[in-house]
């Protein structure tokens, strides 16, 4: 009996075995199944993120892209704003010089005007000159108004100006050509008067009696007359005539008593012999 429970138990193991696993066989299948769920899950999971990656990276190198494309395009506005800032550069260098020499020519054109001004001043004034040097000019002779040409009083004054210095030659020779260039000049009979001291002078004392006569018989109311009368009679003195000088002296007070040279005549008569 023992044996046939052992055969029973023997026959029951397999049995009892496959029970066991047919009871155990759906817990490990269903076990399977669920990590194969949570595995696709993941997976998808993983997938979801990996596209969501590659989208953003897509997206990122999108921008990327338009970044460097609005970079490129900046790089480019740059270079060509810098073109521009050279060329106005340049522009402004040029219209510098050219405004330096504007300036530089307008300094120039206002020193030549300047210079053309001076110079116009000038001959305008060696113009006025000029003219008035040749106008006729009016002056005073012994207290008498008188009209002479410029060229007439120039040779006067420039005779009379030698006279002084006691060229008494070179006066005479002035004075002479004087009287042949303007014989009807309101200077005549000064530059006779003139003419008879340069003679006188020089030791010419006769021919200076001659033209101090002529002056008193040509021009008896000349304000130089009785000077003349005067002088004649110091050069008839000088050639020991003192009956010549006592009769020119006395001709002197009787025809111009008023005169200074009356009163020295005066004088010099008492001192005669």
């Amino acid at each position: 009996m023992a044996s046939r429970f052992l055969s029973l138990r023997g026959a029951r193991a397999p049995v009892a075995l496959l029970l066991a696993l047919a009871a155990a066989w759906p817990l490990g299948a269903q076990a399977g199944l669920f990590d194969d769920e949570e595995a696709r899950k993941a997976i998808v999971d993983l997938r979801g993120r990996l596209e969501r990656t590659q989208q953003e990276n897509a997206d990122r190198d999108a921008r990327l892209r338009d970044l460097t494309e609005q970079v490129e395009t900046l790089k480019r506005s740059l270079l060509d704003l810098n073109a521009q800032i050279e060329s106005l550069r340049a522009e402004l260098a040029r219209l510098r010089g050219q405004d330096e020499q504007h300036t530089q020519s307008g300094k120039d054109l206002a020193r030549d005007i300047a210079d053309l001004q001076r110079r116009l001043k000038d001959q305008f004034a060696a113009l006025d000159d000029r003219v008035r040097r040749l106008e006729p000019q009016r002056v005073s002779l012994d207290g008498r108004d008188a009209v002479v040409e410029a060229p007439e009083k120039k040779a006067y004054d420039e005779a009379i100006a030698i006279l002084r210095k006691g060229e008494f030659a070179n006066a005479a020779t002035a004075l002479t050509a004087f009287q042949k260039r303007f014989p009807s000049s309101p200077y005549q009979a000064h530059v006779q008067y003139w003419l008879g001291n340069a003679l006188y002078g020089k030791g010419e004392v006769k021919e200076a009696m001659t033209i101090f006569r002529a002056l008193v018989n040509t021009t008896p109311d000349h304000p130089r007359a009785s000077e003349a009368l005067l002088a004649l009679a110091n050069c008839q003195i000088e050639l020991k005539d003192p009956k010549g000088a006592r009769r020119t002296l006395e001709e002197l007070v009787r025809n111009y008593p008023q005169s200074e040279a009356a009163q020295a005549g005066a004088e010099r008569i008492k001192q005669l012999k």
